[in-house]
């Protein structure tokens, strides 16, 4: 019988960990034993959970820093909220309505990501950095300008950039609806996000992102993450390599970002800014860079922390940043690292192997 490799066994712990996980959540949900507001964030972490699986292609795995993720995910967001708005009467089913605006998210994410890394990964370190933060503000602006609605004719879009024209303006037929009002954000959404959905998106991203990483072209990104000029020197496309970890990345923070929007009753552009990109950061670092199990584990540790923390008032963002820097201490400890190393394999190894 042949045996497993350790990457493999890694690999089918997560996905059994997850579904664990949920099979778990869900009886103590369908006997009550969950509070209300703990029900209410399994959604945002199923979500977060997938940001940093996807921001861990990127960080981790191409070895690339990203401080624009949010402006994927809001992308993601808003078109995923703009084909849901526009498919209500369409579309009766809420679940098939959300399927759709999570691929449409996904693709509207996916060319985004394309748009911006033909010319963005060309840079490298600080400056890929730099310039996906500015990506992220920038999209944010450009949402901000967005005036939409919906009528039996279809959709409206007017780009407000002098900031004259109104809803008003969208001349509207009897029955339609605006969905974006400009810097007021979509109001009035039809909230259909579930649990269900948000394990499936993170089955669906971990196995994107596991099956990537153990392939011929995920070794071939690792390449140039460790070496690019002897990655280029054996014929690896850079560009090629480069770009698709990229745009996967996007398209899977853009389906994150649908199930978001279509969390919340009303959404505004603002919710994706810096901190939301730093956040997603964190989440990657502290469950370490390229540990992709690690991503699932630090994401809902870092969501549910400050609500745990919710009793101490005033107090609790201060624990909170001490507790995480007291982890990120704990973890870099050599001691701590060598206990770590016997049980996970070595990062090279992993890749090789994989």
């Amino acid at each position: 019988m042949r045996k497993l490799k350790t990457t493999t066994k890694i690999d089918f712990a997560t996905y059994i960990g997850v579904i664990i996980a949920f099979v778990v959540i869900t009886v103590l949900m369908n006997g009550g034993m969950l509070t209300r507001s703990f029900s209410g964030m399994l959604v945002p972490i199923c979500c977060s959970i997938v940001m940093a699986v996807s921001l861990n292609l990127t960080v981790g795995i191409l070895g690339e820093l990203s401080l624009g993720h949010a402006g994927f995910v809001s992308v993601g967001a808003f078109s995923g909220v703009i084909a849901s708005q526009s498919l209500v009467n369409a579309v009766e089913s809420e679940p098939v309505r959300l399927l759709i605006a999570i691929v449409v998210g996904a693709i509207c994410a996916a060319i985004a990501g394309i748009l911006i890394g033909i010319p963005v990964l060309r840079l490298r370190g600080d400056y890929l950095a730099i310039v996906t933060l500015a990506f992220g503000e920038i999209i944010k602006d450009l949402i901000n300008c967005l005036i939409v609605g919906v009528d039996s004719k279809g959709l409206h879009v007017l780009f407000n950039a002098k900031g004259t024209l109104t809803v008003q303006d969208l001349n509207l037929k009897e029955g339609g609806s605006v969905i974006i009002k400009g810097a007021q954000g979509a109001t009035g959404i039809k909230t259909i996000s579930t649990f269900t959905a948000g394990f499936i998106l993170v089955m669906v991203a971990l196995i994107v992102v596991l099956n990537l990483t153990r392939s011929r072209s995920g070794r071939a990104i690792m390449a140039l993450r460790d070496n690019r000029i002897a990655a280029e020197s054996v014929g690896i496309n850079v560009t090629k390599y480069k770009l698709m970890a990229f745009v996967t990345s996007a398209a899977l923070a853009g389906a994150a970002g649908a199930l978001y929007g279509l969390n919340y009753s009303s959404l505004v552009s603002s919710t994706f800014n810096f901190n939301m990109s730093i956040e997603i950061l964190l989440m990657v670092v502290f469950g370490g860079l390229g540990n992709i199990w690690g991503s699932v584990i630090a994401a809902a540790a870092i969501k549910l922390l400050p609500e745990m923390l919710r009793a101490l008032a005033d107090y609790r963002m201060l624990i909170y940043a001490i507790i995480l820097i007291l982890v990120m201490i704990a973890i870099n400890n050599p001691t701590i690292k060598g206990l770590l190393g016997k049980i996970l394999p070595k990062k090279k190894g992993d890749e090789i192997d994989g």
